[in-house]
């Protein structure tokens, strides 16, 4: 499991779509019809992002920001 990441979710006039950004991770963002959508799809790429960059010996970033757990 990677670690938690902070997600910017926003509306985009332009896509027509919510867009979900993972800051700490470049260029791993999604797009849903619903913000609820944008999350899910992005939580896919994320694992997808640290698992990629784990097999190609690269480093995985450290949340910037620290998430309240519940």
């Amino acid at each position: 499991m990677s670690p938690t990441y902070r997600i910017e979710v926003y509306w985009s006039a332009e896509d027509g779509a919510w867009i979900a950004d993972v800051p700490d991770l470049p260029y791993c963002t999604a797009h849903g019809p619903t913000p609820h959508d944008a999350v899910a799809q992005v939580e896919v790429a994320m694992e997808a992002w640290v698992e990629a960059a784990r097999s190609d010996g690269r480093a995985v970033p450290e949340p910037s920001s620290r998430i309240a757990e519940a």
